[in-house]
C-alpha cells in the first residue's frame, strides 16, 4: 500500500535537510501566486506555484500560510477542482499544506508539549485542549502513558477531564486500551468512553460487565453505558459486537475513518508494554478489517455466535476485492479468504452468500460460491436461511460468473432432488460452455468457464443425473463439437455421448468425420461415438454409416483412423450383411 504519512515522515526528514527557501521567499511566491491566480494571469500563477514546490518547504509554515488566508486558501481549492490550467500545480501546493496539517497533527514533540500545558493557566489549557482535539486519535497514547506516570500525578486531572474532549477520534485507541491492566486507569478510560456518548463502545463496555472481577470497572462501564444508551445493559456484548461488525460493513459514515489521506490507523493493545500501539492499513478496507476484529470479539465474547464467522468471510473476501496487500498485521503466512471459506462449514458460507446477494456484492458472491464447489454436497448446497435458499438465488445473480459458479458447484454435487430454480443449472452451464459474454467476463476467464462446465455436464451425464436435463443443453454441446477448439470438442462429444438422442450420436460421427478436425481429435471422438453406440444403439443416418464404412474399408486412410473408426463401426452392432461385404471386399481368392 501506498502509505502517505510514511511518505509525509520521509518528506519531512529531506525538507529539513534540502530547504533552502527562506520564509520571506515562501511567503511572496504564495502570495504571488494566489494574486496572479485571482486575476486569471495563470502563467505567471503556475510559475509561482512550481518555485513552491521546487524550493521544498516546511509543509507547516506552508500550513500556516494558508491558515492566516483562508481566501487565498479557498481559491486554492477551488483552482484544483475547476482549472484546466492551473489543478496540477495547485494539487501538488494542496498535499504540501496537507503534509503540513498531518505532521502538526501528529507530532509527538508538540503533543508532548500541548499535554504538559493542559496543567498550566486557564488559557493555555483551553489552547491545549484545543490543539490535542485537533491530534485527535494520535495524542491518546500519549495521554495514556501520562496519566499511568506516578510521577505526574499532579497532571491527572487535567488530562482526565481533556480526555473525552478529543471526541469520536479517541474510540478507537481508547477501546483497544480496555485491555490494560491498570484498574485505575482503565477506569478513567471508561469514564472518557461514556461522556464521549457514542454507541461504538458500547459492545466493549458491556464484555468488561460480563467478564472483570473488578466492581469498579463493572459499576463505572454499566455508568458508561446509561449515558450513552440504556438500552445496552439488557443486550449481550456479542450481540453488540456484531451489530457493530454489521455497521462497519455496511460503511456506516459515521464509524468512517478520517478522509484526508488514503491510509487509516488500527489500535493494538502491546500487552508486554502495557501501550497502544498503531498499525496504518488501506483505507480503502478499512471498514471490512474493522468488521472482522467486530466479529472477533463478537466470537470472544459468545463462542456460539456463529452468524458473525459467516459476516468475517464476507468481509475478509470483500478486504481482497480491493487488490492491495493485506495489512502488515496479519503477519506473513496468513492464509487467504478462500482457505478460510472452504474450511468454513456450508451454513456460514450461506449465510455470506445472501449477504452478497442482497448486496449486489458480485467479487463476495464469487468466492463464496467458489468455496461452495469445493467442499459442499447437496444438502449442504440447499440450505435454507429462512424461507431463501441463497446458492439457488445464486443461479440467476446479476454477474454471469456467480451464475457459472453456482451451476457447476450445483452439477459438482450431483444434485439427486429437484428444487425451484434447478431448471437454471442446465441454463448456466450451457451458456459457459458457449463461452457467452466473452467481452464481460474476458476471453480467458470464458475459457476457463467453459472447461469447468462441461467438465460438469460430463461427471452429471456419467452418473445418469435426473434432476439436470442435460438434453436442454443438447443445442450448446451441438454448436461446440463445429468449433475449432480440440479440447472443447472432444469434452463435448464425451458428454454427447451419454444422450439419448439422435442428434447427439449423429452430431458425434458429423464431428469424427470431418476432415479438417485434427487426427487426434477425430479418433477420441470415435471413441465417443463407440460409447454412444454401446449406450445408446445405432442411431445414425444410413448416409453416415456408409461414410464410416467407406473409411474403415479404404487402404488410403489413416491406420490410426482407421483402427478408431472401426472400432466405432462394431460397437453399432449393424446387421451381418454389411459386415459381410467388409470381410469379401478385401478378399483375394
Amino acid at each position: 500500500m501506498k502509505n502517505k504519512s510514511s511518505l509525509i515522515w520521509v518528506m519531512l526528514a529531506g525538507l529539513l535537510l534540502c530547504s533552502t527557501v527562506s520564509v520571506a521567499d515562501l511567503e511572496e511566491n504564495w502570495n504571488d501566486f494566489l494574486h496572479y491566480t485571482a486575476i486569471g494571469r495563470f502563467e505567471l500563477a503556475e510559475s509561482y506555484a512550481e518555485q513552491i514546490i521546487e524550493s521544498q518547504p516546511d509543509p507547516t509554515l506552508l500550513l500556516d500560510l494558508a491558515e492566516e488566508n483562508q481566501e487565498g486558501y479557498r481559491l486554492l481549492l477551488k483552482m484544483n477542482a475547476d482549472s484546466d490550467d492551473l489543478r496540477e500545480v495547485s494539487g501538488k501546493v494542496l498535499d504540501l499544506i496537507e503534509q503540513g496539517r498531518y505532521i502538526r497533527r501528529t507530532d509527538p514533540k508538540i503533543i508532548s508539549q500541548e499535554i504538559q500545558r493542559l496543567s498550566t493557566t486557564i488559557k493555555g489549557r483551553i489552547a491545549a485542549e484545543s490543539r490535542l482535539k485537533n491530534a485527535g486519535e494520535y495524542a491518546i497514547p500519549q495521554m495514556l502513558a501520562a496519566m499511568a506516570d506516578p510521577d505526574r500525578k499532579n497532571e491527572l486531572a487535567y488530562i482526565t477531564e481533556a480526555l473525552p474532549k478529543i471526541g469520536r477520534p479517541a474510540i478507537r485507541p481508547l477501546v483497544a486500551a480496555l485491555q490494560m491492566q491498570d484498574v485505575a486507569l482503565k477506569a478513567e478510560v471508561i469514564r472518557a468512553l461514556g461522556k464521549i456518548g457514542y454507541y461504538e463502545p458500547l459492545p466493549y463496555l458491556k464484555y468488561e460487565i460480563e467478564t472483570t472481577d473488578s466492581d469498579i470497572i463493572k459499576t463505572q462501564a454499566m455508568s458508561a453505558i446509561e449515558q450513552i444508551d440504556n438500552a445496552a445493559l439488557t443486550i449481550p456484548a456479542a450481540q453488540l459486537f456484531f451489530r457493530l461488525a454489521e455497521n462497519y460493513y455496511n460503511q456506516d459514515d459515521s464509524l468512517a475513518a478520517a478522509a484526508e489521506y488514503d491510509f487509516a490507523n488500527v489500535w493494538f493493545w502491546d500487552a508486554d508494554k502495557q501501550s497502544l500501539i498503531r498499525q496504518e492499513v488501506n483505507q480503502e478496507y478499512f471498514d471490512e478489517l474493522m468488521a472482522m476484529r467486530a466479529c472477533e470479539w463478537t466470537l470472544k465474547a459468545d463462542s456460539a455466535a456463529g452468524k458473525a464467522i459467516g459476516l468475517w468471510i464476507a468481509a475478509f473476501f470483500r478486504a481482497e476485492s480491493v487488490g492491495e496487500p493485506m495489512p502488515v498485521y496479519f503477519g506473513e503466512g496468513h492464509a487467504d479468504a478462500m482457505t478460510y471459506a472452504t474450511t468454513a462449514g456450508p451454513e456460514y458460507l450461506h449465510q455470506a452468500l445472501e449477504r452478497a446477494i442482497n448486496d449486489n456484492d458480485a467479487f463476495v458472491a464469487l468466492g463464496v460460491v467458489e468455496a461452495m464447489a469445493a467442499n459442499a454436497g447437496e444438502k449442504s448446497l440447499l440450505v435454507r436461511l429462512g424461507t431463501e435458499q441463497p446458492l439457488a438465488k445464486a443461479l440467476s445473480f446479476a454477474d454471469r460468473k456467480v451464475r457459472y459458479s453456482a451451476a457447476i458447484a450445483f452439477a459438482e454435487a450431483n444434485p439427486v432432488n429437484d428444487f425451484v430454480g434447478s431448471d437454471l443449472i442446465v441454463e448456466n452451464l450451457a451458456a459457459a460452455v458457449l463461452g457467452q459474454d466473452v467481452d464481460a467476463i474476458g476471453p480467458d476467464m470464458a475459457r476457463t468457464y467453459a472447461l469447468r462446465a462441461v467438465g460438469a455436464m460430463y461427471k452429471l451425464a456419467m452418473v445418469r443425473n435426473k434432476v439436470v436435463d442435460l438434453s436442454t443443453a443438447l443445442p450448446a454441446l451441438i454448436e461446440v463439437t463445429q468449433k475449432p477448439d480440440p479440447q472443447m470438442q472432444v469434452l463435448a462429444s464425451q458428454v454427447l455421448a451419454h444422450l439419448e438422442s439422435p442428434e447427439a450420436q449423429r452430431a458425434i460421427a458429423e464431428m469424427a468425420m470431418a476432415q479438417q478436425n485434427d487426427k487426434t481429435v477425430r479418433i477420441a471422438t470415435f471413441a465417443s461415438l463407440a460409447l454412444s453406440a454401446k449406450i445408446n444403439a445405432n442411431l445414425l443416418l444410413s448416409g453416415q454409416v456408409d461414410a464410416i464404412y467407406g473409411l474403415v474399408s479404404s487402404t488410403d486412410s489413416d491406420a490410426d483412423l482407421r483402427t478408431a473408426a472401426a472400432g466405432a463401426y462394431g460397437a453399432l452392432n449393424l446387421p451381418s450383411e454389411q459386415v459381410k461385404s467388409l470381410i469379401l471386399d478385401q478378399s483375394k481368392s
